[in-house]
Protein backbone atom coordinates (compact mmCIF):
# COMPACT_ATOMS: atom_id res chain seq x y z
CA UNK A 1 0.00 0.00 0.00
CA UNK A 2 1.34 3.40 -1.50
CA UNK A 3 1.88 5.58 2.07
CA UNK A 4 2.98 9.16 2.35
CA UNK A 5 4.08 11.56 5.62
CA UNK A 6 4.72 15.00 5.27
CA UNK A 7 6.14 17.26 8.03
CA UNK A 8 6.65 20.89 8.98
CA UNK A 9 6.73 23.12 5.77
CA UNK A 10 6.03 20.46 3.32
CA UNK A 11 2.94 19.45 4.98
CA UNK A 12 1.90 23.57 5.03
CA UNK A 13 2.29 23.29 1.34
CA UNK A 14 -0.03 20.38 1.04
CA UNK A 15 -2.56 22.01 3.53
CA UNK A 16 -2.21 25.27 0.80
CA UNK A 17 -2.88 23.67 -2.39
CA UNK A 18 -4.64 20.49 -1.39
CA UNK A 19 -8.44 21.59 -1.38
CA UNK A 20 -7.46 23.55 -4.99
CA UNK A 21 -6.42 20.06 -6.59
CA UNK A 22 -9.43 18.73 -4.94
CA UNK A 23 -11.79 21.06 -6.37
CA UNK A 24 -10.42 21.30 -9.55
CA UNK A 25 -10.68 17.48 -10.33
CA UNK A 26 -7.24 16.65 -11.20
CA UNK A 27 -6.58 13.40 -10.15
CA UNK A 28 -9.53 11.92 -12.00
CA UNK A 29 -8.71 13.87 -14.98
CA UNK A 30 -5.64 12.78 -15.33
CA UNK A 31 -6.76 9.03 -15.47
CA UNK A 32 -9.34 10.40 -17.62
CA UNK A 33 -6.57 11.68 -20.32
CA UNK A 34 -7.49 15.17 -20.04
CA UNK A 35 -5.10 16.82 -21.81
CA UNK A 36 -6.18 20.82 -20.92
CA UNK A 37 -4.76 20.50 -17.06
CA UNK A 38 -1.69 21.83 -18.10
CA UNK A 39 -2.99 24.75 -20.01
CA UNK A 40 -3.86 26.03 -23.56
CA UNK A 41 -0.02 25.67 -24.65
CA UNK A 42 0.70 22.22 -23.49
CA UNK A 43 -2.57 20.91 -24.98
CA UNK A 44 -0.94 19.26 -28.30
CA UNK A 45 1.50 17.77 -26.60
CA UNK A 46 -0.27 16.18 -23.57
CA UNK A 47 -3.03 14.66 -25.96
CA UNK A 48 -0.12 12.40 -27.24
CA UNK A 49 1.19 11.76 -23.87
CA UNK A 50 -1.21 10.32 -21.53
CA UNK A 51 -1.05 6.40 -22.35
CA UNK A 52 1.26 6.00 -19.21
CA UNK A 53 -2.25 6.33 -17.01
CA UNK A 54 -3.38 3.01 -18.36
CA UNK A 55 0.28 1.21 -19.31
CA UNK A 56 0.09 -0.96 -16.44
CA UNK A 57 -3.54 -2.67 -17.21
CA UNK A 58 -2.78 -2.48 -20.95
CA UNK A 59 1.12 -4.16 -20.71
CA UNK A 60 0.18 -7.15 -18.98
CA UNK A 61 -1.56 -8.45 -22.33
CA UNK A 62 2.50 -8.60 -23.05
CA UNK A 63 3.61 -11.45 -19.90
CA UNK A 64 2.35 -14.53 -22.19
CA UNK A 65 4.47 -13.50 -24.42
CA UNK A 66 7.42 -13.08 -22.89
CA UNK A 67 6.93 -15.46 -20.57
CA UNK A 68 6.87 -17.81 -23.74
CA UNK A 69 9.66 -15.71 -25.06
CA UNK A 70 12.37 -16.26 -21.95
CA UNK A 71 11.56 -19.87 -21.80
CA UNK A 72 12.71 -20.43 -25.32
CA UNK A 73 15.96 -18.29 -24.96
CA UNK A 74 16.78 -20.08 -21.56
CA UNK A 75 15.99 -23.60 -23.71
CA UNK A 76 18.98 -22.41 -25.63
CA UNK A 77 21.39 -21.30 -22.85
CA UNK A 78 20.71 -17.34 -23.51
CA UNK A 79 21.12 -16.41 -20.29
CA UNK A 80 23.08 -12.89 -20.73
CA UNK A 81 20.75 -10.30 -21.33
CA UNK A 82 22.34 -7.19 -22.68
CA UNK A 83 20.24 -3.90 -22.71
CA UNK A 84 21.23 -1.10 -24.95
CA UNK A 85 19.15 1.74 -24.36
CA UNK A 86 19.30 5.11 -23.09
CA UNK A 87 17.51 6.88 -20.01
CA UNK A 88 13.73 6.57 -19.84
CA UNK A 89 14.47 3.04 -22.18
CA UNK A 90 17.44 2.09 -19.37
CA UNK A 91 17.10 3.55 -16.02
CA UNK A 92 13.73 1.64 -15.02
CA UNK A 93 14.83 -1.83 -15.89
CA UNK A 94 18.15 -1.02 -14.20
CA UNK A 95 15.76 -0.39 -10.78
CA UNK A 96 13.40 -3.45 -11.50
CA UNK A 97 16.79 -5.81 -12.24
CA UNK A 98 19.11 -4.24 -9.18
CA UNK A 99 15.98 -4.48 -6.68
CA UNK A 100 15.47 -8.11 -7.82
CA UNK A 101 18.77 -9.13 -8.07
CA UNK A 102 18.82 -10.35 -11.63
CA UNK A 103 21.39 -9.91 -13.86
CA UNK A 104 20.63 -7.41 -15.98
CA UNK A 105 23.76 -5.46 -18.23
CA UNK A 106 22.66 -2.31 -18.94
CA UNK A 107 24.93 -0.55 -21.67
CA UNK A 108 23.42 3.46 -21.70
CA UNK A 109 26.94 4.94 -22.39
CA UNK A 110 29.18 5.88 -25.73
CA UNK A 111 32.36 5.29 -23.30
CA UNK A 112 34.76 2.92 -25.97
CA UNK A 113 35.98 1.13 -23.04
CA UNK A 114 32.96 0.05 -21.65
CA UNK A 115 31.57 -0.79 -25.08
CA UNK A 116 34.31 -2.72 -25.80
CA UNK A 117 33.60 -4.68 -22.32
CA UNK A 118 30.44 -5.39 -23.17
CA UNK A 119 31.07 -7.30 -26.67
CA UNK A 120 33.82 -8.93 -25.48
CA UNK A 121 32.64 -11.63 -22.95
CA UNK A 122 29.84 -14.58 -23.05
CA UNK A 123 28.42 -13.76 -26.71
CA UNK A 124 27.49 -17.32 -26.80
CA UNK A 125 25.14 -16.97 -24.56
CA UNK A 126 23.88 -13.09 -24.93
CA UNK A 127 20.35 -11.68 -26.11
CA UNK A 128 20.50 -8.27 -26.98
CA UNK A 129 17.68 -5.67 -25.85
CA UNK A 130 17.90 -2.66 -28.44
CA UNK A 131 15.03 0.19 -27.08
CA UNK A 132 14.67 3.57 -28.38
CA UNK A 133 11.26 5.32 -28.71
CA UNK A 134 12.31 7.73 -31.55
CA UNK A 135 14.03 4.72 -33.23
CA UNK A 136 16.94 7.16 -34.02
CA UNK A 137 18.73 8.17 -30.84
CA UNK A 138 22.80 7.64 -31.72
CA UNK A 139 23.92 6.27 -28.44
CA UNK A 140 21.51 3.02 -29.39
CA UNK A 141 21.69 3.19 -32.91
CA UNK A 142 25.57 2.90 -32.27
CA UNK A 143 25.36 0.16 -29.64
CA UNK A 144 23.16 -1.81 -32.14
CA UNK A 145 25.86 -1.79 -34.70
CA UNK A 146 28.66 -2.50 -32.73
CA UNK A 147 27.04 -6.08 -31.50
CA UNK A 148 25.66 -6.79 -34.96
CA UNK A 149 29.15 -6.43 -36.18
CA UNK A 150 30.33 -8.42 -33.02
CA UNK A 151 27.90 -11.46 -33.44
CA UNK A 152 28.89 -11.04 -37.20
CA UNK A 153 32.10 -11.56 -36.52
CA UNK A 154 31.60 -14.55 -34.58
CA UNK A 155 29.81 -16.20 -36.78
CA UNK A 156 26.17 -15.82 -35.43
CA UNK A 157 23.16 -15.46 -36.56
CA UNK A 158 22.34 -11.20 -35.03
CA UNK A 159 18.78 -11.50 -36.50
CA UNK A 160 18.55 -14.32 -33.47
CA UNK A 161 20.28 -12.44 -31.07
CA UNK A 162 19.16 -9.50 -31.00
CA UNK A 163 15.44 -7.79 -29.60
CA UNK A 164 13.98 -4.54 -30.65
CA UNK A 165 11.19 -2.13 -28.51
CA UNK A 166 10.34 0.82 -29.73
CA UNK A 167 7.35 2.85 -31.40
CA UNK A 168 6.15 2.05 -34.12
CA UNK A 169 6.73 3.27 -37.49
CA UNK A 170 10.30 4.53 -36.35
CA UNK A 171 13.46 4.24 -38.35
CA UNK A 172 14.51 1.28 -36.23
CA UNK A 173 11.36 -0.83 -36.68
CA UNK A 174 11.56 -0.31 -40.26
CA UNK A 175 15.24 -1.29 -40.31
CA UNK A 176 14.83 -3.98 -38.25
CA UNK A 177 11.82 -5.66 -39.86
CA UNK A 178 14.35 -5.79 -42.84
CA UNK A 179 16.78 -7.39 -40.86
CA UNK A 180 14.05 -9.93 -39.16
CA UNK A 181 14.18 -8.97 -35.54
CA UNK A 182 12.00 -9.41 -33.27
CA UNK A 183 9.95 -6.80 -31.99
CA UNK A 184 8.01 -5.43 -29.58
CA UNK A 185 6.19 -2.20 -30.34
CA UNK A 186 5.99 0.41 -27.34
CA UNK A 187 2.71 2.58 -27.14
CA UNK A 188 3.19 5.98 -28.87
CA UNK A 189 1.44 8.19 -26.74
CA UNK A 190 4.01 7.33 -23.54
CA UNK A 191 6.70 9.73 -23.26
CA UNK A 192 9.86 7.89 -22.81
CA UNK A 193 10.33 9.30 -18.98
CA UNK A 194 7.23 7.73 -18.13
CA UNK A 195 7.51 4.31 -20.23
CA UNK A 196 8.79 2.08 -16.96
CA UNK A 197 5.22 -0.08 -17.17
CA UNK A 198 5.23 0.12 -20.58
CA UNK A 199 7.32 -2.55 -23.02
CA UNK A 200 10.46 -0.56 -22.49
CA UNK A 201 10.42 -1.24 -19.02
CA UNK A 202 8.63 -4.62 -19.46
CA UNK A 203 10.78 -6.85 -21.98
CA UNK A 204 14.18 -6.38 -21.18
CA UNK A 205 13.38 -7.05 -17.11
CA UNK A 206 11.48 -9.78 -17.75
CA UNK A 207 13.76 -11.48 -20.01
CA UNK A 208 15.84 -10.82 -16.98
CA UNK A 209 13.99 -13.01 -14.66
CA UNK A 210 11.79 -10.14 -12.65
CA UNK A 211 8.37 -10.74 -11.70
CA UNK A 212 6.53 -8.04 -14.05
CA UNK A 213 3.47 -9.15 -13.44
CA UNK A 214 3.54 -8.68 -9.77
CA UNK A 215 4.49 -5.05 -10.56
CA UNK A 216 2.16 -4.26 -12.84
CA UNK A 217 -0.70 -5.36 -10.78
CA UNK A 218 0.34 -3.46 -7.91
CA UNK A 219 0.69 -0.15 -10.39
CA UNK A 220 -2.88 -1.39 -11.34
CA UNK A 221 -4.34 -1.28 -7.82
CA UNK A 222 -1.91 2.04 -7.13
CA UNK A 223 -4.05 3.65 -9.96
CA UNK A 224 -7.34 3.21 -8.24
CA UNK A 225 -6.30 5.16 -5.54
CA UNK A 226 -4.41 7.61 -7.46
CA UNK A 227 -7.23 8.67 -9.19
CA UNK A 228 -9.54 9.43 -6.47
CA UNK A 229 -10.76 13.15 -6.35
CA UNK A 230 -10.03 13.35 -1.94
CA UNK A 231 -7.45 15.02 0.31
CA UNK A 232 -6.20 11.75 1.45
CA UNK A 233 -5.01 11.15 -2.43
CA UNK A 234 -1.19 10.72 -1.96
CA UNK A 235 -0.22 11.65 -5.35
CA UNK A 236 -1.98 15.23 -5.12
CA UNK A 237 -0.51 15.38 -1.87
CA UNK A 238 2.84 14.76 -3.08
CA UNK A 239 2.31 16.76 -6.02
CA UNK A 240 1.40 19.70 -3.61
CA UNK A 241 4.58 19.43 -1.34
CA UNK A 242 7.17 19.54 -4.53
CA UNK A 243 5.72 22.71 -5.89
CA UNK A 244 4.99 24.28 -2.98
CA UNK A 245 7.50 23.84 -0.60
CA UNK A 246 8.62 27.12 0.84
CA UNK A 247 11.72 27.75 3.04
CA UNK A 248 13.13 30.79 4.65
CA UNK A 249 14.45 32.31 1.00
CA UNK A 250 11.78 30.81 -1.28
CA UNK A 251 10.35 27.90 -2.83
CA UNK A 252 12.53 24.94 -2.19
CA UNK A 253 13.41 23.88 -6.27
CA UNK A 254 15.84 20.83 -5.18
CA UNK A 255 14.72 17.52 -4.10
CA UNK A 256 16.67 15.21 -2.39
CA UNK A 257 15.96 11.58 -2.33
CA UNK A 258 17.38 9.90 0.55
CA UNK A 259 16.93 5.20 0.85
CA UNK A 260 16.04 5.23 4.24
CA UNK A 261 15.20 1.62 4.60
CA UNK A 262 13.34 1.04 0.58
CA UNK A 263 14.36 -2.03 -0.83
CA UNK A 264 13.72 -0.57 -4.00
CA UNK A 265 17.59 -0.21 -5.26
CA UNK A 266 18.41 2.62 -7.57
CA UNK A 267 15.03 4.63 -7.63
CA UNK A 268 16.68 7.87 -7.12
CA UNK A 269 18.12 7.69 -10.44
CA UNK A 270 15.19 7.05 -12.01
CA UNK A 271 12.95 9.76 -10.29
CA UNK A 272 15.87 12.06 -11.50
CA UNK A 273 15.06 11.66 -14.81
CA UNK A 274 11.36 11.86 -14.61
CA UNK A 275 11.46 15.32 -12.56
CA UNK A 276 13.90 17.11 -13.70
CA UNK A 277 13.04 16.45 -17.70
CA UNK A 278 9.14 17.00 -16.83
CA UNK A 279 9.80 19.98 -14.99
CA UNK A 280 13.05 22.04 -16.12
CA UNK A 281 12.25 24.08 -18.22
CA UNK A 282 11.25 27.89 -18.78
CA UNK A 283 13.50 28.78 -16.23
CA UNK A 284 11.93 26.95 -13.62
CA UNK A 285 11.72 23.12 -12.05
CA UNK A 286 12.10 21.11 -8.99
CA UNK A 287 16.04 19.57 -9.25
CA UNK A 288 16.21 16.03 -7.64
CA UNK A 289 19.54 14.98 -6.36
CA UNK A 290 19.72 11.22 -5.60
CA UNK A 291 21.70 10.93 -2.13
CA UNK A 292 22.34 9.18 0.26
CA UNK A 293 21.61 8.72 4.06
CA UNK A 294 24.78 10.45 5.25
CA UNK A 295 25.27 12.43 2.25
CA UNK A 296 26.25 15.95 3.87
CA UNK A 297 22.97 17.76 2.21
CA UNK A 298 21.05 15.28 4.49
CA UNK A 299 23.47 16.11 7.46
CA UNK A 300 23.37 19.99 6.81
CA UNK A 301 20.42 20.53 5.05
CA UNK A 302 20.84 23.53 2.91
CA UNK A 303 17.24 25.75 3.22
CA UNK A 304 16.17 25.34 -0.60
CA UNK A 305 16.45 21.66 -0.43
CA UNK A 306 13.27 19.57 0.16
CA UNK A 307 14.28 15.99 1.73
CA UNK A 308 12.39 12.61 0.50
CA UNK A 309 13.19 9.73 2.55
CA UNK A 310 12.11 6.63 0.36
CA UNK A 311 11.00 4.37 3.22
CA UNK A 312 9.69 0.70 3.76
CA UNK A 313 7.16 1.87 6.53
CA UNK A 314 6.52 5.77 7.16
CA UNK A 315 6.37 6.77 10.49
CA UNK A 316 6.24 9.92 12.40
CA UNK A 317 8.75 11.33 9.82
CA UNK A 318 12.27 12.29 10.19
CA UNK A 319 12.82 13.84 6.47
CA UNK A 320 9.97 16.57 5.33
CA UNK A 321 8.88 14.05 2.86
CA UNK A 322 8.61 9.80 3.56
CA UNK A 323 7.21 7.79 1.07
CA UNK A 324 6.49 3.72 1.25
CA UNK A 325 5.18 1.49 -1.42
CA UNK A 326 6.10 -1.00 -3.83
CA UNK A 327 8.21 -0.64 -7.16
CA UNK A 328 4.89 -0.93 -8.92
CA UNK A 329 2.96 1.65 -6.48
CA UNK A 330 6.16 4.08 -6.39
CA UNK A 331 6.55 4.52 -10.23
CA UNK A 332 2.38 5.45 -10.50
CA UNK A 333 3.10 7.64 -7.79
CA UNK A 334 5.40 9.68 -8.75
CA UNK A 335 4.34 9.75 -12.10
CA UNK A 336 1.09 11.41 -11.23
CA UNK A 337 3.04 13.24 -8.50
CA UNK A 338 5.04 14.94 -11.06
CA UNK A 339 2.17 15.96 -13.25
CA UNK A 340 0.40 17.37 -10.44
CA UNK A 341 3.38 19.72 -9.25
CA UNK A 342 4.00 20.69 -12.85
CA UNK A 343 0.06 22.07 -13.31
CA UNK A 344 1.01 23.98 -9.87
CA UNK A 345 4.34 25.30 -11.61
CA UNK A 346 2.26 25.99 -14.83
CA UNK A 347 4.69 23.64 -16.60
CA UNK A 348 4.38 21.27 -19.18
CA UNK A 349 5.32 17.62 -17.85
CA UNK A 350 5.49 16.07 -21.71
CA UNK A 351 8.32 18.45 -23.87
CA UNK A 352 11.98 18.81 -23.20
CA UNK A 353 12.92 21.71 -25.82
CA UNK A 354 16.40 22.18 -24.11
CA UNK A 355 17.31 18.36 -24.33
CA UNK A 356 17.30 18.55 -28.39
CA UNK A 357 20.11 21.60 -28.25
CA UNK A 358 22.97 19.46 -27.00
CA UNK A 359 21.83 16.60 -29.56
CA UNK A 360 22.21 19.13 -32.38
CA UNK A 361 25.47 20.56 -30.46
CA UNK A 362 27.15 17.33 -30.56
CA UNK A 363 25.75 16.36 -33.84
CA UNK A 364 27.85 19.70 -35.45
CA UNK A 365 31.06 18.84 -33.31
CA UNK A 366 31.04 15.35 -35.09
CA UNK A 367 30.38 16.88 -38.70
CA UNK A 368 33.73 19.52 -37.94
CA UNK A 369 37.03 18.58 -39.38
CA UNK A 370 39.23 18.83 -36.70
CA UNK A 371 36.89 16.75 -34.01
CA UNK A 372 38.77 18.85 -31.10
CA UNK A 373 38.26 20.90 -28.53
CA UNK A 374 40.48 23.79 -27.76
CA UNK A 375 41.92 24.01 -24.42
CA UNK A 376 42.56 26.90 -22.34
CA UNK A 377 45.53 25.43 -20.50
CA UNK A 378 47.68 22.02 -19.90
CA UNK A 379 48.91 20.90 -17.09
CA UNK A 380 50.67 17.52 -16.38
CA UNK A 381 48.23 15.02 -17.67
CA UNK A 382 45.05 16.87 -17.81
CA UNK A 383 43.90 19.84 -20.40
CA UNK A 384 41.61 22.33 -19.25
CA UNK A 385 38.93 24.65 -20.60
CA UNK A 386 36.36 26.95 -19.22
CA UNK A 387 33.31 29.21 -19.46
CA UNK A 388 31.63 31.89 -17.36
CA UNK A 389 34.70 31.61 -14.90
CA UNK A 390 37.26 33.61 -14.18
CA UNK A 391 39.94 31.16 -15.44
CA UNK A 392 42.97 32.29 -17.39
CA UNK A 393 46.06 30.99 -19.65
CA UNK A 394 47.96 31.36 -17.00
CA UNK A 395 45.76 29.34 -14.57
CA UNK A 396 46.60 26.10 -12.42
CA UNK A 397 44.49 23.14 -12.25
CA UNK A 398 44.55 24.00 -8.62
CA UNK A 399 43.54 27.74 -9.61
CA UNK A 400 40.90 26.56 -11.86
CA UNK A 401 39.26 24.18 -8.66
CA UNK A 402 38.95 26.87 -6.51
CA UNK A 403 37.56 29.72 -8.96
CA UNK A 404 34.50 26.94 -9.08
CA UNK A 405 34.46 26.10 -5.53
CA UNK A 406 34.29 29.91 -4.98
CA UNK A 407 31.54 30.87 -7.39
CA UNK A 408 28.56 29.80 -5.88
CA UNK A 409 25.45 31.89 -4.51
CA UNK A 410 22.58 30.90 -1.76
CA UNK A 411 20.81 29.03 -4.48
CA UNK A 412 23.18 27.24 -6.42
CA UNK A 413 24.08 24.01 -6.96
CA UNK A 414 26.78 22.26 -8.40
CA UNK A 415 26.87 19.11 -11.06
CA UNK A 416 29.37 16.79 -11.77
CA UNK A 417 29.75 15.62 -15.00
CA UNK A 418 31.58 12.36 -15.62
CA UNK A 419 32.09 10.87 -18.95
CA UNK A 420 33.91 7.74 -17.97
CA UNK A 421 33.75 3.97 -17.63
CA UNK A 422 31.87 3.93 -14.52
CA UNK A 423 32.21 0.20 -13.95
CA UNK A 424 36.42 1.23 -14.13
CA UNK A 425 35.78 4.70 -12.09
CA UNK A 426 33.21 4.09 -9.27
CA UNK A 427 35.65 6.29 -6.95
CA UNK A 428 34.64 9.56 -8.93
CA UNK A 429 31.25 9.24 -6.80
CA UNK A 430 32.94 9.79 -3.94
CA UNK A 431 33.49 13.32 -5.46
CA UNK A 432 29.71 14.32 -5.09
CA UNK A 433 29.79 14.41 -1.11
CA UNK A 434 33.31 16.16 -1.27
CA UNK A 435 32.44 19.08 -2.91
CA UNK A 436 29.08 18.77 -0.98
CA UNK A 437 31.08 19.38 2.17
CA UNK A 438 33.40 21.53 0.62
CA UNK A 439 31.17 24.16 -0.15
CA UNK A 440 27.71 23.74 1.89
CA UNK A 441 25.31 23.87 -1.59
CA UNK A 442 23.41 21.35 -2.94
CA UNK A 443 25.68 18.74 -5.42
CA UNK A 444 23.90 16.39 -8.62
CA UNK A 445 25.75 13.69 -10.13
CA UNK A 446 25.66 12.31 -13.67
CA UNK A 447 27.65 9.65 -15.64
CA UNK A 448 28.06 11.03 -19.24
CA UNK A 449 26.49 10.77 -21.61
CA UNK A 450 23.70 9.28 -19.76
CA UNK A 451 22.47 12.35 -17.55
CA UNK A 452 22.07 13.58 -20.78
CA UNK A 453 18.84 11.74 -21.27
CA UNK A 454 18.11 12.53 -17.44
CA UNK A 455 18.86 15.59 -15.87
CA UNK A 456 20.38 17.39 -19.04
CA UNK A 457 16.77 19.08 -19.71
CA UNK A 458 17.34 20.82 -16.35
CA UNK A 459 20.59 21.60 -16.46
CA UNK A 460 19.95 23.61 -19.63
CA UNK A 461 16.07 24.57 -18.92
CA UNK A 462 15.64 25.18 -15.47
CA UNK A 463 16.86 28.08 -13.15
CA UNK A 464 20.45 29.59 -13.96
CA UNK A 465 21.63 27.96 -10.78
CA UNK A 466 23.50 25.47 -12.22
CA UNK A 467 27.80 25.56 -11.82
CA UNK A 468 29.48 22.69 -13.97
CA UNK A 469 32.53 20.54 -13.87
CA UNK A 470 33.00 18.33 -16.38
CA UNK A 471 35.30 15.28 -16.25
CA UNK A 472 36.10 13.68 -19.71
CA UNK A 473 38.77 10.84 -21.04
CA UNK A 474 41.58 11.28 -23.33
CA UNK A 475 42.01 7.92 -24.21
CA UNK A 476 44.33 6.03 -27.00
CA UNK A 477 41.49 2.82 -26.85
CA UNK A 478 38.62 3.94 -29.21
CA UNK A 479 36.47 1.67 -31.28
CA UNK A 480 34.96 2.87 -34.43
CA UNK A 481 31.09 2.33 -35.15
CA UNK A 482 30.34 0.34 -37.90
CA UNK A 483 28.86 2.12 -40.87
CA UNK A 484 29.53 5.35 -39.13
CA UNK A 485 32.44 8.25 -39.80
CA UNK A 486 32.91 8.32 -36.20
CA UNK A 487 34.30 6.41 -33.42
CA UNK A 488 32.66 5.81 -29.82
CA UNK A 489 35.59 7.81 -28.60
CA UNK A 490 34.52 10.86 -30.89
CA UNK A 491 31.32 10.56 -30.20
CA UNK A 492 31.31 10.74 -26.32
CA UNK A 493 33.75 13.80 -26.47
CA UNK A 494 31.48 15.58 -29.12
CA UNK A 495 28.41 14.76 -26.28
CA UNK A 496 30.57 15.91 -23.82
CA UNK A 497 31.32 19.73 -26.21
CA UNK A 498 28.09 20.16 -27.23
CA UNK A 499 26.53 19.86 -23.84
CA UNK A 500 29.18 22.22 -22.59
CA UNK A 501 28.47 24.61 -25.40
CA UNK A 502 25.35 24.97 -25.19
CA UNK A 503 25.31 25.12 -21.22
CA UNK A 504 28.21 27.87 -21.53
CA UNK A 505 25.82 29.50 -24.02
CA UNK A 506 22.84 30.26 -21.24
CA UNK A 507 25.66 31.36 -18.97
CA UNK A 508 26.35 28.47 -16.58
CA UNK A 509 30.02 28.61 -15.79
CA UNK A 510 31.41 24.95 -16.62
CA UNK A 511 34.87 23.80 -16.32
CA UNK A 512 36.29 20.96 -18.40
CA UNK A 513 39.33 18.48 -17.13
CA UNK A 514 40.23 16.27 -20.04
CA UNK A 515 42.76 13.69 -18.67
CA UNK A 516 44.84 10.90 -19.56
CA UNK A 517 44.87 9.58 -16.15
CA UNK A 518 41.18 9.29 -14.76
CA UNK A 519 42.18 7.54 -11.11
CA UNK A 520 44.95 10.54 -10.48
CA UNK A 521 42.32 13.42 -10.96
CA UNK A 522 40.14 11.71 -9.19
CA UNK A 523 42.38 11.56 -6.26
CA UNK A 524 43.48 15.45 -6.96
CA UNK A 525 40.20 16.81 -6.89
CA UNK A 526 38.70 14.63 -3.71
CA UNK A 527 42.35 16.44 -2.15
CA UNK A 528 41.23 19.72 -3.43
CA UNK A 529 37.25 19.13 -2.09
CA UNK A 530 38.87 18.09 1.29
Amino acid sequence: MISLRTAGKAQEAVETAIAELVEDRVASRIFEKDASLWGEGAEPEASIRLGWVSSPTESLALIPELSNLRAELLEKGLTRIVLCGMGGSSLAPEVFARTNQKELLVLDTTDPSQIQDAISSDLDKTIVVVSSKSGSTVETDSQKRIFEKAFTDAGIDKSQRIIVVTDPGSPMEIQARLDGYRIFNADPTVGGRYSALTAFGLVPSFLAGVDMETILRDAVSAAEILRQDNAANPGLRLGAALARTIGRDGYKDKLGIVPAGSKIIGFGDWIEQLIAESTGKDGKGILPISLEPNSPEVTAKPDDLLLCGLVEETDEPSFDLEVAGTIGEQMMLWEVATVVASRLLGINPFDQPDVESAKIAARKLLTEPAKTNSYLLSEGDVRISATNLDVSKDSSLADSIQKLMESPSSDSYFCLQVYLNRNKYPAALRLRDALAKKTGRPVAFGWGPRFLHSTGQYHKGGPKQGIFLQITLNSDLDVQVPGRDFSFQELINSQAQGDARVLAETGRPVLTINTKNPSSTIDFLLRMFG
